[in-house]
């Protein structure tokens, strides 16, 4: 396989991860603030099938930005409309976040354990992957623009009528702000606020680099090399 087929088939498998577990998280934060909406519909489910848009999944593999399924909730069932909202908005960028994390941690692992050979080679260019594009999901999601999860937010401290105001002209805010993206102008935000995630990310798996560092110590001492 050629390298551009190995990079597209990352990020085809990546997607296929990231994508439900973001949408899942959705659901579970929405079911558990009340709302079984979203569990009805069959969305608390890993099955990337439950979730994919197939044009905005096309649109991730491809060009690295894109859309799945909206998560249906209703939320005169929360038992906190404001909380409610606002937690199953977050829910999905930090399901992202955690299996960045867990990716991030893996990665390390082998790096340090791992055989020098092509599948530990695949297997750490996947998990970087994995890290790059969840960040990637958890950072733009949370841009306080409609529709995105950082929309959702306002609700908490924006009057209702504002809010669901501006929310009406969600469908065209995004199409405005995926151009923006597009032509790079949040390049500058987005990657200063993924670098600092990527910087947490990374001391947060700290303990990983603890561990090998006292397994080198170790393999050391029972060498006799050190006296």
């Amino acid at each position: 396989m050629t390298s551009m087929g190995i990079y597209y088939l990352t990020r085809l498998l990546v997607t296929l991860l990231a994508i439900p577990c973001h949408e899942a998280g959705h659901a579970l934060a929405s079911w558990l603030m009340g709302d079984p909406t979203a569990r009805n519909h069959g969305r608390l489910s890993l099955n990337p099938l439950r979730h994919f848009d197939l044009l905005g999944t096309i649109c991730m593999v491809v060009a690295g930005v894109g859309w799945a399924k909206p998560v249906p909730t209703d939320v005169r069932r929360f038992k906190n409309p404001k909380a409610g909202m606002a937690v199953t908005a977050l829910a999905g960028p930090a399901a992202n976040l955690i299996l960045a994390y867990l990716s991030m941690a893996v990665w390390k692992m082998v790096y340090y354990w791992a055989p020098a050979n092509e599948i530990s080679w695949f297997a750490t260019y996947f998990l970087q992957y994995m890290v790059v594009m969840n960040v990637g999901l958890a950072v733009f999601n949370l841009i306080p623009v409609p529709p995105l999860d950082g929309s959702r937010v306002l609700l908490v401290f924006l009057p209702p009528r504002l809010y669901f105001g501006v929310m009406r002209y969600e469908k065209a805010i995004l199409v405005v702000l995926l151009a923006v993206v597009w032509y790079g102008a949040l390049n500058g935000p987005i990657n200063a606020a993924t670098n600092v995630v990527w910087g947490l990310l990374y001391d947060g798996t700290g303990w990983v680099d603890a561990i090998a560092s006292r397994v080198v110590v170790w393999d050391i001492i029972r060498s006799g090399t050190v006296v």
